[in-house]
């Protein structure tokens, strides 16, 4: 039986210009891409906030995919738009505009049925919502926390105390320098232990992720895409099936790995198209036959 889990993040709408595409105004937001990958394995339920003017047909393709919007608020005005622009090279990323809109005086409430979901992911979202989130919450069994460069170089106070109350930080290595001052990654990872988290994910992009507590470690390669169309939202994927899949059972380093093995293969699908697409689109049986052709690729 799935479990039910929260998602707590932004929904979107996108236009993205890639060297292989353009979109305008499509469906976006680190909650929606969490949300997307997490179906998989759990019950996803979006907490977060949007316009008016955000599409019906948007939220029944959720719905109908099994995706709960009994968490979202619909303020009047319009629903947080983002706007960029990406390079041959994925990693060149020019950000032209960001619209909070709703978003900007957005102060999450949970309704009371949700309050007491044990699993929590909270995607990339500013550091007081966060808080104000977790302070909500009456049955915390694992939180799973994400964020970005912005919120550390310009709030870190407020990043560093949201960290003080998660379970597990799913970070890129920008990001690990960036809150230990360390420019080895293993380091970054035992220093972050030291703060209190009891389990740190260090994506390395193109050259995979590792997990490390104090008493488990796992190195994975990532998966060869053959050509990235568009990077946005592979982190908050990757996030969305792993506290998906840990959600099933124990806290073992056996779930850990195959938690990280199939965020990575999810991700991999979202780079390959534009927007969610690679996400939305996707069934179970080929999720499952390219993990399957993963594992043959790391087994020796």
């Amino acid at each position: 039986m799935k479990r039910k889990i929260l998602v707590f993040g932004s929904i979107a709408l996108d236009t993205l210009i890639t060297p292989y595409g353009k979109g305008e105004n499509i469906l976006g937001g680190s909650a929606t891409y969490a949300a997307l990958s997490a179906r998989f394995f759990s019950n996803p339920v979006i907490v977060s906030c949007i316009g008016e003017d955000f599409p019906s047909r948007f939220v029944k393709k959720l719905e109908d995919i099994g995706i709960s919007f009994k968490g979202i608020e619909v303020k009047k005005g319009k629903t947080f738009r983002w706007v960029a622009e990406y390079g041959e090279d994925p990693q060149d990323l020019k950000v032209i505009a960001t619209y909070q809109n709703v978003l900007e005086n957005y102060h999450p409430l949970l309704p009371k049925s949700l309050r007491k979901i044990g699993y929590v992911l909270l995607a990339n979202n500013s550091p007081d919502t966060q808080h104000e989130l977790l302070n909500q919450l009456e049955n915390k069994k694992l939180v799973v926390w994400d964020t970005m460069r912005f919120w550390i170089e310009n709030f870190e106070r407020d990043v560093r105390n949201v960290m003080k109350k998660v379970d597990v930080a799913i970070i890129n290595s920008e990001e690990a320098f960036l809150l230990t001052g360390k420019k080895n990654l293993y380091e970054a990872g035992e220093r972050l232990l030291k703060e209190g988290i009891k389990g740190v994910v260090i994506k390395k992009g193109e050259h995979g992720s590792f997990f490390l507590s104090r008493n488990m470690f796992f190195l994975l390669p990532a998966y060869p895409v053959k050509r990235c169309i568009d990077p946005t939202g592979a982190g908050d994927t990757f996030a969305g099936a792993f506290i998906s899949y840990i959600s099933r059972g124990q806290f073992t380093l056996s779930r850990v790995k195959k938690a990280l093995i199939y965020a990575t293969v999810l991700s991999s699908f979202t780079v390959e198209k534009l927007g969610v697409k690679g996400l939305i689109d996707l069934v179970r049986e080929n999720l499952e036959q390219r993990t399957k052709e993963f594992l043959s690729y790391i087994r020796v």
